[in-house]
């Protein structure tokens, strides 16, 4: 279909792009921005005054549920999600079951997406087998079967020496290790940041130190090896500071935060709310806003979603055996947004974020290309709605913002050559 979109704030933060212009589509491929080629003739024409256009959005680390267990969801109720929240790609965690460990695994999921009406795949690998820390995956097959990076998410290796050959067997394919630094013994048991609140609480922590102590291993070996790295999910102050430093002394290296993150405290744990619950867990506020500065600074390149949805059950329980985790993709929008109306994000950083990990991990995507295939964000910032177990269409409705009412709404992705509503 030949489609104009016209009147449109449109903003490219990776071409330096904010300001209204008129976008015009043939068959998914962006062909002018601006004024409509000698002899174009829109099918379609969208007067999209007062709305934003954008890239569609690119998620790093979100969890499919696919394959696994379905009642906490499948790759049609959370690409469906996604693509509600405005996201086009996602690049899937490897804790599905069976574990993303080999090329055959990946294979099958990726033939399985081609069949979803939903969002384009970019698996993570698991980095060892098993994702058991003591033997390294086939991480030549697993890029070559689809895979953009290999993560070992939060689970140990133990042995620093299996680690290192990790690295160095990623540099030698040349492909990206995502790490979420925890240390296991210092995390323990654990389910609430370290402090005040957990003790006066009665509940496990924590500390700051689980996630720092790690972090300095992984730079130290990062470091040496020379690989590329992004380290997802930062959460304490001291982790922005080691970042920082680590991109100072020239680390190829890149981080993100998930949206909670940068929005709620440990003060939310008050009322034993097992939304609250998560993992690494909510910190203090200076740990909040140092996570914001380094948002806008640029020491963190992307805002995560970090969605994990469960069924009701897994929340139910007491706080500290309920299940860590949060419905995040069809939220991130509005709570972004909510983050430039208290001025403390820019609008065009925002999307910058939300787009970082397309160029990160060698993605098409994430920017306006004439000439290209593009995925768009229509969106409509003033539009209120309520979160609430008739507007999520993940199988997850484990979100405290249930009830509230957000602003902010994505109104259609187009998808290439297809447009979702």
């Amino acid at each position: 279909m030949k489609r104009s979109l016209i009147n449109a704030r449109v903003i490219d933060p990776t071409n330096g792009r904010d300001g209204q212009y008129d976008l015009h589509l043939d068959g998914g491929r962006l062909i002018a921005i601006g004024e409509a080629p000698a002899g174009f003739s829109a099918e379609q024409r969208d007067d999209l005054a007062g709305k934003l256009v954008t890239p569609a959005f690119i998620d790093l680390g979100a969890h499919l549920r696919d394959p696994g267990p379905r009642y906490k969801g499948s790759l049609v109720s959370e690409s469906a999600a996604a693509l509600a929240g405005g996201y086009a790609t996602i690049l899937p965690r490897p804790d599905t079951s069976p574990v993303l460990d080999s090329a055959s695994h990946i294979r099958t999921l990726l033939d399985r997406a081609r069949d979803v009406a939903g969002v384009r795949l970019a698996p993570l690998g698991a980095l060892t087998q098993g994702l058991e820390g003591d033997l390294l995956a086939n991480m030549a097959a697993l890029k070559s079967a689809g895979c953009v990076a290999l993560t070992n998410l939060r689970q140990p290796i133990r042995d620093l020496g299996v680690l290192r050959r990790c690295l160095e067997y990623a540099r030698t394919f040349d492909i990206t290790v995502v790490f979420q630094a925890q240390e296991a013994a210092l995390a323990g048991q654990g389910c609430a940041h370290e402090g005040a609140i957990a003790s006066r609480l009665g509940l496990a922590g924590i500390p700051e130190s689980a996630e720092t102590v790690a972090l300095t291993q992984w730079l130290l070996l990062i470091e040496q090896t020379g690989v590329r790295a992004h380290v997802s999910l930062l959460s304490s102050a001291r982790a922005v500071e080691l970042v920082r430093d680590a991109k100072a002394r020239g680390l190829d290296i890149s981080a993100d935060v998930s949206m909670a993150q940068l929005h709620w405290t440990d003060e939310q744990l008050e009322g034993f709310n097992a939304n609250f619950h998560l993992e690494p867990p909510l910190r203090s506020a200076a740990d909040r806003d140092a996570l914001r500065a380094g948002v806008v600074d640029g020491t963190i390149d992307a805002i995560v979603s970090d969605h994990l949805p469960h069924e009701a059950a897994a929340k139910s329980a007491p706080f500290a055996v309920s299940e860590p985790g949060m419905t995040s993709l069809e939220t991130m929008l509005p709570l972004g947004l909510a983050l430039v109306e208290a001025e403390l994000l820019s609008l065009p950083r925002l999307i910058e974020t939300l787009t970082f990990s397309a160029r990160r991990f060698g993605l098409k995507g994430g920017m306006l290309e004439v000439g290209e295939y593009c995925d768009l964000a229509v969106i409509d910032m003033e539009q209120e709605w309520r979160v609430s177990s008739e507007t999520l269409v993940s199988a997850g409705h484990n979100t405290p913002l249930l009830g509230m009412l957000l602003n902010g709404r994505v109104e259609e992705v187009l998808l290439g050559d297809s447009c979702y509503a």
